[in-house]
């Protein structure tokens, strides 16, 4: 999945705009305007229905080479500043909206986000249903597709002659697909950083040391810790387990990030050596899907994902309704109706639980260990953007880190698990997804 072979500066506006194509590999091609670079990119088109925090989701890393569409229609209108990204840059592969704001109106924004975007030479569109893009891709699925204007338009391309159409398909269906796909490593960060005690806690001894694997972090994650009393180490995804051990660490994170999980054969090695060395552990998103993979449960590829900040999930912990913000589209497959025992090497982790279920479609959400100090979730709990229902599984994280040091040996609890299991849908979860098997793991 390329970046852009081309790019303007200054994104143009209005009735100045270029045409634009949009085509995805089951053969979908809609009209649209140039908007923010022009040029060609390829991506997985994939929809998020959040109607705001554009500027989190675009530069948040786990959306390294995928096209983004957003749902709500008039983007930009709050404008881009320096608080709000989620890393250094924008990691979209593209970019499809509706009605691009003419101009920011927001106290708080710096630069316009058209401008932004060009001039880190984001491919996009607008004037674009996307509302008829979305309701395909629910029915198609996600899938490959390509952004194309200015010198990428081959001739005949504005009359979508037959020919025109082909060399862009072939160019569409050539791209790399998310499903094996290996790509933490790629926006992990290259060296070990660590982001001190922040609050009433700076310039305090931290009340605990977390090393945090970057996978794709978001920056608002290790804040969170932070604003907690944590002193948090961030490293590479290519970190060692003996390297992690070395920083001493009281606690160990696994962060949201981009790809296929099944790809993930370092992580979950890596996970396995936390798990064995009985270290406390919390996951997210990404974080999640390693954690089923190291237990020994598959993960399989959803229909077309969860991404946005309106997400209905129920912790079956406490009983709670919780909406929380979601982008992934790779799931666990573990038994949701009762605690099973961990398939990897005959049972070596004991008994997990599914903790968290969508309750949209039953989808796992969250696994507890019931014999290890490890959880996990597949939303993303700090909140960014999105609601800050979940930001408690931070407080959770370090009461567990605090329990295990003294002498607990059970994760905690925000009270009494529920004896009655949430029911499951007579549907597979499944029925258009292809799941992936840990047969080659627990041999």
């Amino acid at each position: 999945m390329s970046a852009p072979t081309t790019a303007t500066g200054t994104a143009l506006r209005g009735a100045l705009r270029e045409p634009a194509l949009i085509v995805l590999e089951d053969g979908l091609v809609m009209r649209a305007s140039a908007y923010a670079a022009t040029g060609r990119t390829v991506g997985e088109v994939v929809f998020s229905t959040g109607m705001t925090g554009y500027q989190e989701t675009f530069t948040d890393p786990s959306y390294h080479r995928q096209i983004v569409v957003m749902t709500a229609p008039h983007i930009g209108n709050t404008g881009v500043n320096d608080e709000d990204p989620e890393s250094g840059k924008v990691w979209v592969a593209g970019v499809v909206v509706r009605d691009a704001a003419r101009r920011a109106s927001s106290w708080r924004a710096e630069r316009e986000l058209e401008d932004e975007l060009a001039d880190q030479g984001v491919v996009g569109v607008c004037d674009v249903d996307t509302r008829a893009l979305t309701r395909h891709l629910r029915e198609r699925g996600v899938m490959r597709a390509g952004i194309f204007s200015g010198a990428a338009l081959p001739a005949g391309a504005e009359h979508l002659t037959d020919q025109a159409v082909e060399v862009l398909l072939d160019i569409v269906r050539q791209a790399p697909q998310m499903a094996g796909a290996d790509l933490a490593r790629e926006v992990s960060t290259p060296a070990t950083y660590v982001v001190e005690p922040t609050g009433d806690f700076a310039g305090k001894d931290p009340v605990a040391t977390v090393v945090a694997v970057d996978l794709g972090i978001k920056s608002r994650t290790p804040a969170q810790l932070a604003a907690r009393g944590v002193r948090v180490h961030v490293v590479p995804q290519s970190t060692s387990l003996a390297e992690l051990l070395a920083l001493a660490p009281d606690g160990v994170f696994f962060s949201n990030g981009p790809g296929d999980p099944e790809a993930a054969t370092h992580e979950v090695e890596l996970l396995r050596g936390v798990l064995d060395a009985r270290l406390p552990f919390f996951g997210i998103c990404f974080g999640n899907q390693l954690l089923g993979r190291a237990l020994g449960y598959g993960t399989y590829k959803l229909a077309y994902g969860h991404r946005g900040v309106n997400q209905p999930i129920l912790d079956r912990t406490t009983g709670k309704v919780e909406i929380t913000a979601h982008n992934h589209g790779f799931a666990v497959d573990a038994p949701t109706d009762a605690p099973s025992l961990a398939p990897f090497d005959g049972g070596r982790y004991g008994h997990v639980e599914v903790s968290h279920v969508n309750l949209n479609d039953d989808v796992v959400e969250g696994l507890r260990a019931l014999d290890l100090p490890a959880f996990s979730v597949q939303y993303h709990p700090e909140a960014a953007s999105g609601p800050h229902d979940a930001e408690h599984l931070f407080d959770r994280f370090v009461r567990m880190i605090d329990e295990h040091r003294a002498g607990d040996a059970h994760p905690t609890t925000d009270a009494p698990r529920t004896t009655e299991a949430h029911r499951t849908t007579d549907a597979p979860r499944t029925t258009d997804a292809h799941r992936t098997t840990d047969e080659s793991e627990n041999s």
